[in-house]
């Protein structure tokens, strides 16, 4: 997954739409295998209670479910990991501040929302080698989800579109436990379940209280 936030900007004359410094996202990894629903639990909700034969196809419903909550509420059940990418443009305060895509807090405000793993800039060599940041440069600000560079070389490339890059992985976050959470993915499978195709006849729409309205309130605001 890729977003590009200079689809909008230079050199077509209009503003990007991203308020934010980094030029683009991508998703580099995430747990496609780990259960969040028990069998059971989905088992129950689908009222297969005896019947074991779609065992199986059950459980990559849930494993869809599970990955399509994450991405509505951009919320980690479990960890996911991200590389980003920055312009020289992020460079003008002091220190530097890289700001980064939405991430759901921890529910214990000590505890950060990610890891940062690594943060590295293709230097104005030719050809431009990357160099690796220290982890002592930088720190992740639990309170503004950006990350603060305190120290960054003067040989930054800046020919290149983004020579900036900062690789993080999100920490799973409790609120995935919460009934109503869980009750939300409950409901989107059994709609996974009972709808198999990408078409129907007849024109369906959500129930009270269905999926998005239990999610709703846990959906970070964006600004």
């Amino acid at each position: 997954m890729s977003v590009d936030n200079y689809q909008y900007a230079a050199p077509f004359g209009a503003q990007t739409r991203n308020p934010f410094n980094y030029a683009k996202v991508e998703q580099i990894g995430r747990d496609s295998s780990t259960a969040w629903l028990t069998l059971d639990e989905m088992t129950n909700q689908l009222n297969l209670f005896d019947d074991t034969s779609q065992d199986t196809y059950i459980s990559a419903l849930g494993l869809a479910t599970r990955q399509a909550i994450e991405d509505y509420l951009g919320m980690s059940i479990l960890p996911v990991s991200y590389r980003v990418y920055y312009g020289t443009e992020s460079l003008v305060a002091s220190p530097i501040s890289l700001d980064l895509p939405e991430v759901s807090q921890n529910v214990n405000p000590s505890l950060p929302g990610l890891t940062v793993n690594s943060i590295g800039y293709w230097n104005d060599a030719f050809p431009p080698v990357f160099v690796p940041l220290a982890s002592t440069d930088y720190y992740y600000d639990v309170s503004g989800n950006k990350v603060i560079v305190n120290n960054l070389p003067t040989d930054v490339n800046t020919v290149m579109t983004a020579p900036i890059i900062l690789q993080y992985t999100t920490t799973a976050n409790p609120l995935a436990s919460y009934p109503v959470i869980k009750q939300a993915g409950l409901l989107l499978l059994t709609h996974l379940y009972n709808n198999r195709a990408n078409a129907t006849e007849t024109k369906l729409k959500d129930i009270p209280f269905g999926v998005t309205t239990l999610l709703r309130p846990y959906k970070p605001l964006v600004m």
